[in-house]
């Protein structure tokens, strides 16, 4: 009987390992790919690579080569920054209204909140582009923000409302028991405590942001270019290996930011609460 179970469980974890090996290959296999495409010498992108080099990392960075790519890494670096900023504002504010709540419509609320989570990204680009042109605005940088600050804020409102779940009441309590306003309580004794949860929502949201195409597909104009939107232009008209590099360099810095974030936030127990 031991004996049975014995081999069950092997190949149960012979199962397990096999799918955790194909996921990870899954996941892993097209970065290498194009980190390894980046350093082709060939003039489009190319798999396996014809030879190392780093000249399209030094075309990348060139001013008068990679001038449209320079500026629409401007607007979207712009576009994050903002839309990051007024998602931990309004993320944070929303989180700290509906996680004490047990009224019906703090949950209808809060789901409000994370539908644009759950709609598809063309349904909501081409949903806000209806909205604001019947209201009279046009597609602009101010409008891209506005889009990208409502698909981000849930990133930030879900990583806050864990904290605050796990914030002690007793805590603000004793801080407003003492004399305290809720202003002081709330500066001095709840952001400090959630500060990790907020800071790790407006990682994953600052990401998002930089990585989004609907929206930005529908409410960018030619002056408004963003990064993903070019980064497809070039994919339909050249393969131009610089592509390849411009992935590198993102991929990169999204992984020292984890990084960062791991160390600092504990970004993986954030997600996970």
């Amino acid at each position: 009987m031991g004996r049975r179970h014995s081999l069950a469980d092997l190949s149960y974890g012979l199962a397990i390992g096999t799918l955790a090996v194909l996921a990870l290959l899954i996941i892993v296999a097209p970065v290498v790919i194009v980190l390894t495409t980046s350093f082709t010498e060939g003039r489009s992108l190319k798999f396996p690579p014809t030879g190392f080099s780093l000249q399209w990392y030094e075309a990348l960075f060139d001013p008068s080569k990679s001038r449209q790519i320079h500026r629409a890494v401007s607007n979207s670096l712009e576009v994050a920054a903002w839309s990051t900023a007024f998602g931990v504002l309004f993320g944070a504010l929303a989180a700290l209204g509906l996680a004490r709540s047990r009224n019906r419509l703090a949950r209808v609320a809060d789901s409000f909140f994370m539908s644009p989570l759950v709609l598809p990204g063309l349904t909501f680009g081409l949903a806000a582009l209806m909205y604001f042109t019947l209201m009279g605005f046009r597609p602009s940088l101010n409008l891209i923000i506005a889009g990208h600050m409502i698909v981000t804020v849930p990133f930030i409102l879900r990583t806050t409302a864990a904290s605050l779940s796990q914030l002690d009441p007793a805590l603000n309590d004793s801080s407003q028991s003492l004399g305290a306003s809720w202003l002081y309580t709330m500066r001095r004794v709840t952001l400090p405590l959630i500060a990790p949860g907020i800071m790790a929502g407006a990682f994953l949201a600052f990401m998002a942001s930089i990585d989004n195409v609907p929206v930005s597909l529908f409410l960018s104009t030619a002056r408004t270019d963003m990064l993903p939107i070019r980064m497809w232009g070039m994919m339909e008209s050249t393969l131009d290996p610089r592509i390849a590099a411009v992935s590198g360099v993102l991929i990169t810095v999204a992984f020292l930011l984890m990084l960062i974030m791991e160390w600092t936030v504990g970004l993986t127990r954030r997600m996970r609460e």
